[in-house]
């Protein structure tokens, strides 16, 4: 009797742990659906963000994105303080990023707390940008 219920409460334990597994990994990466950079002058851009993570609550949750040169370089993060459970996709941004003269491309990177950063990053180009402002979607997304 002593080891069925030993059986019984190892298997409940195991399924437990299972369930938390899958939940965790169920949410999945974070997705980064659109950037929208406009000019603030002398080579700074106000840049809002647009993610879309299936929050779970404080232990997994999109958490912070970043503006990165082609070399990795940090240009400005932004770090997300609290889930987003009910308000899916969210958009934040930053006032005040500087790109150095002379880089025309930059990429978003976004982290979530479970998977880290995402290998798949939005590339933006600021060349394409008219009268200051450039909008860039993630392939997928209707323009």
């Amino acid at each position: 009797m002593l080891r069925n219920n030993y059986t019984k409460w190892l298997a409940n334990l195991i399924g437990c742990g299972l369930f938390a597994v899958m939940n965790f990994a169920a949410a999945g990466e974070v997705s980064i659906l659109m950037a929208d950079f406009r000019s603030a002058g002398s080579n700074h851009w106000a840049v809002n963000v647009t993610l879309k993570h299936d929050d779970s609550g404080w232990d997994h949750y999109a958490d912070n994105w970043r503006v990165v040169d082609v070399d990795g370089n940090v240009l400005g993060d932004r770090v997300l303080f609290h889930p987003h459970v009910d308000e899916q996709p969210f958009t934040r941004g930053i006032n005040s990023v500087l790109v150095p003269e002379g880089v025309t491309t930059v990429y978003i990177e976004a982290h979530d707390k479970v998977h880290g950063w995402t290998e798949k990053r939005l590339k933006v180009d600021l060349k394409d940008a008219k009268n200051g402002h450039v909008r860039v979607k993630a392939q997928g997304m209707s323009q």
